[in-house]
């Protein structure tokens, strides 16, 4: 079964897992961006994207390329904001929610607080599925690595091979 690995990464963190899970899986990787940048550091940032994450905004998204034909299994992964997805993959969640409807879909957090269970089940919402293959919440994996995250990495990877 092709796997495409979609997300959207800011920090480097969620850019950091995504790449693990793909070479592991041999999954096709794509980044999402939105056209307009956020901050990416101090107040802005914050103010920023946490207000963009609690109203739910839909950012209008640079061009990616994405066939959902032909991958059965799609993992999203994204930084948690404000307690919920970062926007990018709202956007992409609505834009693709009709054509990967009937797929696995697996997603991945990645926090450097709390947050991330609520913004698993935001995405669920958004979706409009009923729950994920798998799914796993990591803890700053690139700025604070440790085995713990790298024992999330390999057993999600593992549950997704014995959905094949």
């Amino acid at each position: 079964m092709k796997t495409a690995v979609v997300y959207y990464s800011m920090s480097g963190n969620t850019d950091f897992a995504a790449r693990e899970l793909a070479a592991g899986l041999d999954a096709d990787l794509i980044e999402i961006r939105p056209e307009k940048a956020y901050p990416d550091r101090g107040f802005r940032k914050f103010f920023r994207g946490g207000k963009s994450a609690v109203m739910a905004e839909t950012p209008k998204l640079m061009p990616y390329s994405f066939d959902p034909d032909r991958y059965g299994r799609i993992v999203i992964g994204f930084p948690v904001w404000a307690g919920t997805m970062a926007p990018p993959v709202r956007s992409f969640a609505l834009e693709q929610k009709e054509a990967i409807r009937g797929k696995q879909i697996a997603a991945f957090a990645c926090q450097s607080g709390n947050g991330g269970e609520k913004a698993l089940r935001k995405l669920l919402e958004c979706l409009e599925y009923p729950g994920f293959t798998a799914s796993m919440i990591l803890i700053d994996p690139k700025s604070r690595p440790d085995e713990e995250n790298s024992r999330k990495i390999a057993a999600f990877r593992e549950k997704l091979c014995g959905t094949d």
